[in-house]
């Protein structure tokens, strides 16, 4: 089961993000500065650790996924949600890197499916 996936208009940016930066990562966290929104960054700039869990990787492409992490204390709250990527015009706050570009990353969520669920608590069930 995947926690995580993506809209088409998102799809189309982290192309040509992955094309002017490279490999990329997405990191969701609640914190003040930067609000609920995804960021995006390059692969690494972040620095994740044990305060984050990784949700899963958004397919693109073949050969082409961005991992999305998102802070744990935030999971927490989230767990029990499906999260999509969206692409909207606008300006977001802080450093993504879609910014310049006049449009920001959305996360759309939705409360996970009994199925899905049973299928989350059977694989961490081990």
């Amino acid at each position: 089961m995947s926690r995580v996936d993506h809209t088409p208009a998102a799809a189309d940016m982290l192309r040509r993000l992955h094309d002017q930066h490279g490999d990329l990562m997405f990191h969701q966290s609640g914190g003040c500065c930067d609000g609920s929104s995804p960021m995006c960054y390059p692969a690494g700039e972040f620095l994740t650790g044990d305060a984050d869990v990784l949700l899963g990787e958004l397919r693109v492409d073949e050969g082409f996924t961005v991992p999305v992490w998102m802070s744990r204390s935030q999971f927490g709250y989230w767990r029990h949600t499906h999260l999509t990527i969206d692409l909207v015009p606008g300006r977001g706050a802080g450093f993504s890197l879609e910014a310049p570009e006049g449009v920001r990353f959305l996360i759309r969520s939705r409360l996970l499916t009994d199925a899905e669920w049973a299928a989350e608590e059977r694989s961490a069930a081990g």
